[in-house]
């Protein structure tokens, strides 16, 4: 396979899950907060499986792709789904449910993704690397959105669930944060551990703090889906 053919491989092996695991992820959003009663996403089009209405152009597009050819680490994000919180029929643990609607949608795409790994070995010659690559990827990618999104700070999904179900002197703090919440993720996911090769020490948190429980998800889900 010569370098184009090679990278182009690459590229679709990774683009196909990655633009479904985020489409899911924001559709499931909008899904459940139209069900609890707040129909903003529905009426934007974002209750909705085409990636288009999800993609921000800097966060899912620019960014990811600097990143792909200059780093080993990818980070971006899509279009956030609008969410009026005080519309739903329980605002508070509407919200919770809401906040965990994404990050489940990607664990259900993970396991279907695990449990067609074993049905791929009848595919032609041709199609089976392809396939299998792009489903294991397809297990990574959902599962590190899955756990990396449920960290307990706003305005990731988990700060969003602490905040709902932490006391109201404790959840008040938290999410005033929420305005904060990116540049803290920036300053920790980049800014620390270039600081930390500055002066040879490793300052990168996000191996241990993903690394884990990402294992942990991947292993439930093979056993699960059947591969023992």
């Amino acid at each position: 396979m010569g370098d184009i053919g090679q990278f182009l491989f690459d590229a679709s092996v990774w683009v196909i899950p990655v633009i479904m695991a985020i489409t899911f992820h924001e559709a499931a959003h909008g899904y459940v907060a139209w069900k609890l009663g707040d129909d903003t996403a529905k009426s934007l089009g974002r209750v909705t499986f085409n990636p288009i209405r999800h993609i921000d152009p800097l966060g899912t597009v620019v960014l990811p792709a600097v990143m792909w050819f200059t780093t080993s680490f990818l980070f971006g994000w899509a279009k956030p789904v609008p969410v009026n919180f005080r519309r739903l029929r329980n605002p508070r643990y509407g919200m919770v449910l809401v906040a965990l609607a994404g990050p489940a949608i990607n664990i259900v795409l993970a396991f279907f993704a695990a449990w067609a790994l074993r049905w791929v070995d009848f595919l032609p010659a041709e199609a089976l690397l392809w396939v299998q690559q792009s489903l294991v990827i397809a297990v990574q990618i959902n599962v590190i959105l899955a756990v990396f999104n449920m960290i307990p700070l706003p305005p990731l999904d988990g700060g969003r669930v602490a905040v709902g179900l932490l006391p109201r002197s404790l959840a008040m703090p938290l999410a005033g944060l929420e305005r904060y919440g990116m540049f803290i993720l920036i300053g920790v996911l980049f800014i620390l551990p270039l600081v930390g090769n500055q002066f040879g020490v490793n300052l990168s948190v996000l191996p241990w703090l993903l690394g884990p429980p990402v294992e942990y998800v991947i292993e439930v889900l093979g056993f699960v889906s059947g591969h023992g």
